[in-house]
């Protein structure tokens, strides 16, 4: 493990904070995760990225002299708990600023909210194109749109041996499913890739035998996967028991981490597209950055495959801090602002903000990093 100083020296490379000034109250940043409820593991990896940076940046005397405080609150994988949690934490704790909240479905619910109170939120993970495109200016998004995850998967369609012919899809069964299915399938269908059969799971379902039945015979050479960390995992354990000839290349980010210890079948391949690699960390834009990351999530014992989801909330936080910084104040509008201006060295790499959606209420949205990397027995390289 690095020393704390060199450590600390890497966060202050890339984000600088205020000098450390007479203790004041704290300054509150809302989170919204999923920490129980069908995509627990992702909202809790979020969740501890969070904490992880917060700590570093209040080693070095937290921002404007202030310490910063998470109030995370459970949106229990749940829509209208996502709506409660936000009306919680700005009207009960008077956060200035959200981060959340993992999922589309949970993140579009909570919308309308923010432009009710004034409210700026920092979306660190869902992908639905409806996030900024909806007229919302209340909303910045660090996170890749299902559609840039598709563009960037086009580019590494040549490095496939044999060459995708047909693809299926099994999504999940919501916002974020369902658009990244319509984003890879426009995709595909421009690069002259026949599109096969489609099959929704519920987010809750825990058996998949009957979709991926269904799939079986389909003449596909490949299974386009989107859910969270539980789902892939079980669709990718059943697909192999159930000998699906079709490669499967999951999308969203999330990785199916138990493959890791307990692999499927000898031989059996999956690819994965991730925001953060920490297998291949040395290829980040900002290595060093990835490195302090890894190392103080390594420092918490906190699981290693988590790595890949964790760097969400601790980007987010770095881009809270910077605006925090640029504002001069923990006014919500004086926040909304200065995340315009915002410019962060992340784990991910780059975070600004362009405009996304209908002219005079944009949202802000980020052109992050994609990843692409395969699993076998229990081994993961870079494609």
């Amino acid at each position: 493990m690095i020393q704390k100083t060199r450590l600390y020296a890497v966060l202050a490379a890339s984000i600088l904070f205020a000098a450390p000034a007479v203790a004041q109250n704290t300054i509150k940043i809302g989170v919204s995760q999923p920490l129980t409820g069908a995509v627990a593991a992702s909202g809790n990896y979020v969740a501890n990225g969070a904490r992880l940076a917060a700590e570093h940046i209040n080693s070095q005397g937290g921002v404007l002299g202030r310490q910063i405080e998470l109030v995370i609150e459970d949106n229990k994988s749940n829509p209208r708990e996502a709506v409660n949690t936000a009306e919680k934490l700005i009207l009960r704790d008077k956060v200035p600023v959200m981060i959340g909240a993992w999922g589309s479905t949970f993140t579009l619910a909570t919308l309308p909210k923010l432009e009710e109170y004034g409210i700026p939120m920092v979306v660190e993970t869902a992908s639905s194109s409806k996030v900024t495109t909806s007229g919302n200016p209340w909303v910045f998004r660090i996170s890749p749109t299902s559609r840039m995850e598709a563009q960037a998967f086009a580019k590494k369609l040549a490095s496939f041996d044999p060459p995708i012919k047909k693809v299926d899809f099994l999504s999940v069964n919501n916002d974020w499913g369902l658009g990244a299915a319509t984003e890879f399938k426009a995709m595909f269908a421009k690069e002259g890739i026949e599109i096969g059969r489609m099959e929704t799971m519920a987010p809750e379902a825990t058996d998949l035998s009957a979709q991926l039945a269904a799939l079986k015979g389909s003449g596909s050479d490949t299974l386009i996967v989107t859910s969270g960390v539980e789902q892939l995992t079980l669709a990718i354990r059943q697909a192999a028991e159930q000998r699906l000839s079709q490669r499967i290349v999951t999308t969203g980010g999330s990785f199916p981490e138990q493959l890791l210890e307990n692999p499927g079948p000898k031989g059996y391949v999956s690819t994965h597209l991730l925001f953060f690699s920490p297998w291949t960390a040395d290829k980040a834009l900002y290595p060093e950055i990835a490195k302090a990351y890894m190392d103080g999530w390594k420092a918490k014992n906190l699981p290693f495959p988590g790595l890949t989801e964790g760097f969400r909330g601790y980007d987010a936080v770095l881009t809270v801090a910077e605006a925090l910084r640029l504002a001069g104040s923990d006014d919500p509008k004086a926040i909304r602002d200065a995340l315009w201006k915002t410019k962060v060295k992340g784990v991910n790499g780059d975070i600004s903000f362009v405009k996304d959606g209908p002219a005079g209420k944009e949202s802000g949205q980020n052109e992050p990093n994609v990843y692409i990397v395969q699993l076998k027995d229990g081994t993961v390289t870079a494609q």
